[in-house]
């Protein structure tokens, strides 16, 4: 009996050591999310692109034009959340000119459309494509942002700067504070607040729309710099990025805007250029960066004063891969830019990372 009751207890031991979750061996980690290439309809080389912009994970879209002989032809491609394919279904697609930027307003996509030299703004509803024509030609347009209740058009004519306002209804020139003589870029987060860069005859100066007047938004850029870039974002934040000129060397900056005050960091970029920053979904700022790799895309994510950089995936025979636009899509990351295979012209690449 006591020979009995030692092989069970022995069994008893054993087999509760097998099933312990002390001895089981720990869940596999998670796999890191890493940058996969997305097709994209081939264009007519070589391509610019101008602007990406999403609504979620399965809305974005892409602007930009192909080099043809007679002159720059308009290209827009429309992101699924399956897969990019090309829109050639607005008004003008077979003329001459290009598309810029890209603005979500409501239910509506707008976009900035040369129109064999003309100026006007796409707008996209369920209803289909109409067109707001800007209320004269301008010699340049610069840039342009929309919001609901307002737009602005910004650029030059033959009496120098211009800047163009549309409340919905109608347009009306505004006038910009003394001594600025161009206008580089602008955005907004309403009708009542929106942003430029300018150049003015004392240097770079950062402008604000308070929904009444244009006034230099006293902000302490530094010394010797330039800004390519402003990024708002609804809860009031908002990042400059730029380049500062040290003995003639540039170096990128980074300034962000609490509500309150600035701060500047100078994170490890190089001279990057950085139009294409957004605040990617895990709160990080994302940008892409020049590569050190012919055959694959390269990016930046800057956290706070830590910069980490990682790769898109490599691409047979690529000798020049330059993601130019990234955007924000839901939970992913979607970048829009170009590659160059040996022996062929750039033509149209995207990459997404998460998803």
């Amino acid at each position: 009996m006591n020979g009995l009751r030692t092989v069970i207890v022995c069994l008893v031991i054993a087999c509760a050591t097998v099933v312990s979750p002390a001895t089981a061996a720990p869940p596999a980690a998670a796999a890191k999310p890493s940058w996969s290439a997305l097709p994209v309809p081939a264009a007519a080389p070589p391509v610019t692109v101008s602007d990406l912009a999403a609504r979620g994970p399965g809305e974005a879209w892409a602007t930009g034009y192909e080099h043809a002989a007679d002159g720059p032809r308009p290209m827009l491609y429309r992101w699924d959340g399956t897969a990019w394919n090309r829109d050639a279904t607005f008004p003008g697609a077979d003329e001459w000119g290009w598309l810029g930027k890209v603005q979500f307003v409501g239910e509506e996509m707008w976009i900035f459309h040369n129109r064999a030299g003309v100026g006007e703004i796409l707008r996209r509803s369920a209803t289909g494509w109409s067109a707001v024509p800007l209320p004269q030609t301008l010699w340049t347009y610069q840039d342009f942002t929309a919001v609901p209740g307002a737009a602005w058009v910004v650029g030059e004519d033959d009496t120098g700067l211009k800047v163009l306002h549309y409340d919905g209804h109608r347009w009306t020139t505004q006038t910009t504070p003394d001594g600025v003589i161009y206008l580089m870029g602008v955005t907004a987060r309403t009708a009542a607040d929106a942003w430029a860069w300018a150049d003015t005859d004392t240097g770079t100066t950062v402008l604000r729309w308070d929904g009444t007047a244009w006034r230099d938004a006293e902000v302490p850029l530094p010394p010797d710099s330039n800004v390519h870039t402003i990024l708002l974002e609804p809860s009031g934040r908002a990042t400059i990025g730029g380049s500062q000129y040290i003995d003639g060397a540039p170096r990128t900056y980074l300034m962000t805007f609490n509500g309150r005050t600035w701060r500047t960091t100078y994170p490890s970029l190089g001279d990057t250029y950085t139009e294409g920053m957004t605040r990617g979904p895990d709160g990080a700022l994302w940008l892409p960066v020049r590569s050190d790799r012919a055959f694959q895309s390269k990016y930046a994510r800057v956290d706070g004063t830590r910069t980490t950089f990682s790769y898109g995936p490599e691409r047979t025979n690529a000798i020049d891969v330059k993601p130019r636009e990234l955007t924000r899509a839901g939970p992913s990351l979607l970048s829009f830019g170009t590659v160059e295979i040996y022996g062929s012209k750039p033509n149209l690449m995207s990459e997404r990372l998460g998803g």
